[in-house]
């Protein structure tokens, strides 16, 4: 939710200064609206399938609402799911599988261990469904990209439309105010969409592909490890290799 606050902050900011200004009105011109939002929305849609096009809600609404996850907190879990089994046996994971809903692909890899699959089988199949993942971000985050080219170029073309509007009608004072309405505004609204939507939430996309993944490496090493029925503690020693240097555990002391 941290950047869905920023991203209402950052707008509640904007239109405090707008507002303090006087005349907010002013700021609200329909056809700049049309020229860089729908235009954006059209042009950046010739780039991608619309199947790209159709995730990008849902993708949005996690870029916004997603938490950022804590790769010591994914460690822990690890760690301590390949104790429990090397203890108990590996009908620890039959036991926890139904509790892992917010986990789903270490209970994927686990649900591996448990059909019998080998170590290597389960590290491979484990490493494609990785790649699917982080894919799936990085086809946002080139749309996202894209979108964020495209809105500053749509709002000088509505720049150049209402300087154009405004010199056909010099001869008439009263619709040149609407014109350099929508020539000032256009620029303003691509500036907007650009700096304060588009690229931030791509930045977004692209640290969150690096943790997932990180994330699902932690457990693709956890799940293979306890196939292997490793000691723990090597598996710690593995996962540390991985982890940056402020999230590094020590689990076993």
């Amino acid at each position: 939710m941290s950047a869905l606050i920023a991203l209402l902050s950052a707008f509640g900011l904007l239109g405090a200064a707008i507002a303090l200004g006087g005349a907010p009105a002013a700021f609200i011109n329909g056809a700049g609206i049309l020229i860089v939002l729908l235009g954006t929305m059209a042009v950046t849609a010739i780039s991608f399938s619309s199947r790209e096009l159709a995730d990008m809600p849902r993708t949005l609404w996690q870029l916004i609402t997603e938490p950022q996850r804590d790769p010591t907190l994914a460690a822990l879990t690890v760690l301590k799911l390949a104790e429990r089994t090397r203890k108990d046996g590996m009908i620890v994971l039959k036991k926890i599988l139904p509790s892992m809903d917010d986990t789903p692909f270490l209970a994927n890899a686990c649900q591996l261990i448990l059909d019998g699959a080998t170590a290597e089988e389960a590290e491979a199949i484990l490493q494609r469904e990785s790649h699917s993942v982080a894919n799936r971000y990085l086809r946002s985050i080139e749309v996202l990209r894209r979108a964020g080219e495209v809105a500053p170029a749509m709002g000088l073309i509505g720049t150049l439309i209402g300087l154009v509007q405004m010199l056909g009608s010099l001869d008439d004072p009263g619709s040149i105010g609407p014109a350099m309405a929508v020539a000032l505004l256009t620029t303003l609204y691509g500036a907007i969409m650009a700096h304060l939507v588009f690229i931030p939430l791509a930045a977004k996309a692209e640290r969150i592909a690096s943790d997932e993944t990180l994330l699902n490496t932690v457990y693709a090493m956890g799940a293979t490890s306890i196939s292997r029925k490793e000691n723990p503690r090597r598996l710690e020693m593995l996962i540390n290799t991985v982890l940056p240097p402020s999230n590094k555990i020590m689990y076993f002391k």
